[in-house]
């Protein structure tokens, strides 16, 4: 329903222009720092310095172009592994598709940092696992190895095999809502499949795989975690990792801030491209609700197409999930299942004598629950304002809602820096920046799932309220928060689940005292404590799958792409 005044909307306006004002805020305030910076010098006046530092410094230009290059190749890595694999799954009779499908899941939340770990377990050129199996298998010295995970195709690797879910998921959906109408009547006219494959099916599915494979290349270039843990030991640097090292010492916070900027202006040039593929009229099905497509009886093809879906959900979750296991299980990492190499050492060791694992614990479950919980509300308003109208402003509101899907998170650290470390706001050293920083990424989470449900209620509900007599809050308390809430208890536990894996933002805000268990596995990766890091990764593992759980069990609780991890 259209706004139709201020006097209709009763002491409702405040509330609702409260919850705009406080989205505009946490977006605005950060960005409008971070082009503050970034244009001053260190004299403190304006200038252009940083960024033609940025254009002809080598040092600077280097990781820039490292990181579009292997966005480019994960991203063409992810589309050829995802879709063969969305088609097989969505119009196949593939067996046990069930099962990759939530193996797929599994690879999809999984933290590319924790990804990398895992992969480094297996993969590191002396200690990995697989490369024990080479030199063990063919009698080879220490010295070789068949495996180097410390390069660039290493990283382009562990990135495709954590990005590609991303892929698969748009085209997946994309295949199914292909009405069989269409298929029938290419058939009907004298088509074989491969025609109607070729004329029918790949145009209607093409946008979703274009969009899909732009939003890999967004998290591919866009990730911290996976390059620190991989590239950096191999001498390499993208422009997250090269970000996060301008604020080492000496700190260069003006360079750091024009840096995260082209980062910024790329993200939101391909978010845009993004949705305009996916809202194409071109594209677009007409017609009333139809049933699936009929599946396509693989044959004799039904063997090498199982071996294709099992390779692919094994190296990115079983081989890594296993190598975790291995190593928080083992004394020595190494191929020996000897009962003498298994222990409890490591379970004991974080969780009794590693400083700093429950203050970590503590701070990541507290952050997770008050991100979830101050985040619902708001969003469950802001979505109300949306898609019911009720403010003037609410066009704005959209936008700002979802801009923070356009902020890297790593650049959202760099503006929350330096805005909360000057007056009046000094929250940095405390949970409070960290909590402001996870409630600015996870809210198009909230906002995309209260969308959804809004759209599937009428307005004539709220029209038979205000009949009575009702107002605005007081319909959205007693009318629509009974019926959105399966909505309200997913969304909760998405947000929860996309805080306790947030890295990038963390590693530039956090303290001794605001360490995060992202951090601490980051930390003692650098130490070279693969047992302990398997400890403390299944434990993160273990609290996503469990909440993750409680939100697939509930009717319209749609998995949402995450920003970054």
């Amino acid at each position: 329903m259209a706004w139709s005044g201020v006097k209709r909307l009763e002491f409702a306006i405040p509330v609702l222009a409260a919850a705009g004002l406080l989205l505009a805020t946490l977006i605005v305030v950060p960005m409008g720092w971070l082009l503050k910076v970034s244009l001053t010098g260190p004299d403190g006046g304006p200038t252009l310095a940083n960024f033609v530092a940025l254009v002809r410094d080598p040092e600077m230009l280097r990781p820039l172009l490292l990181s579009l290059l292997i966005a480019a190749a994960v991203s063409f890595f992810s589309a050829l592994i995802a879709a063969p694999l969305a088609w097989l799954v969505a119009r196949s009779d593939l067996p046990w598709k069930r099962g990759f499908r939530l193996l797929v899941l599994a690879s999809f939340v999984t933290p590319p940092f924790l990804g990398a770990v895992a992969w480094e377990i297996l993969a590191a050129p002396n200690s990995g696992l697989l490369n024990q199996a080479y030199r063990v298998a063919f009698g080879l010295p220490r010295a070789d190895h068949l495996f180097d995970i410390y390069s660039v195709a290493g990283l382009i690797f562990v990135l495709a095999t954590y990005t590609f879910p991303y892929v698969f998921i748009l085209v997946a959906n994309g295949l199914e809502r292909i009405p069989r109408e269409l298929e029938e009547a290419s058939s009907i006219l004298g088509a074989r499949r491969w025609r109607t494959a070729l004329r029918v099916t790949i145009p209607l599915a093409l946008p979703a795989l274009v969009a899909g494979t732009l939003v890999a290349f967004l998290q591919a270039m866009n990730n911290f975690g996976a390059p620190a843990i991989i590239a950096v030991p191999a001498g390499l640097q993208t422009i997250t990792t090269k970000i996060w090292t301008l604020f080492q010492f000496p700190p260069q916070p003006g360079l750091a801030a024009a840096a995260a900027v082209p980062l910024l202006l790329i993200t939101v040039l391909l978010l845009q491209a993004q949705r305009r593929l996916l809202g194409r009229r071109g594209y677009a099905v007409i017609g009333g609700k139809s049933g699936g497509a009929d599946l396509v009886r693989l044959g004799p093809w039904k063997g090498p197409a199982l071996v294709f879906a099992f390779a692919v959900v094994a190296i990115s979750v079983l081989m890594p999930y296993l190598a975790l296991i291995l190593s928080a299980l083992s004394r020595t990492l190494t191929l020996s299942l000897a009962p003498g190499n298994l222990t409890i050492r490591n379970v004991v060791f974080v969780f009794t004598e590693l400083s700093g694992t429950e203050l970590a614990l503590w701070n990541t479950v507290l952050l997770g629950v008050t991100t979830a919980t101050a985040g619902t509300l708001p969003t469950l308003v802001i979505a109300y304002v949306v898609a019911r109208r009720a403010l003037p402003f609410s066009g704005g509101l959209a936008f700002l809602a979802t801009s923070p899907l356009a902020i890297p998170s790593i650049v959202l650290g760099v503006g929350l820096f330096f805005a909360y470390t000057h007056p009046p706001f000094v929250l940095y050293g405390t949970l409070g920046i960290l909590f402001v920083a996870f409630l600015t990424i996870e809210l198009p989470i909230g906002y995309q799932q209260f969308q959804a449900a809004f759209r599937s209620l009428h307005a004539d509900l709220e029209e038979a309220g205000r009949i009575l007599g009702a107002g605005r809050l007081r319909m959205l308390k007693d009318v629509l928060a009974p019926l959105l809430w399966s909505a309200v208890i997913s969304t909760w536990c998405l947000v929860f689940v996309a805080s306790i894996r947030e890295l990038s933002a963390a590693i530039l805000l956090f303290t001794t005292d605001t360490k995060v268990l992202s951090v601490l596995i980051y930390d003692l990766n650098e130490t070279g404590e693969p047992g302990a890091i398997a400890v403390v990764g299944l434990t993160m593992l273990l609290m996503t799958f469990a909440v993750i759980g409680v939100a697939h069990k509930l009717p319209r609780a749609n998995l949402p792409l995450p920003n970054d991890a």
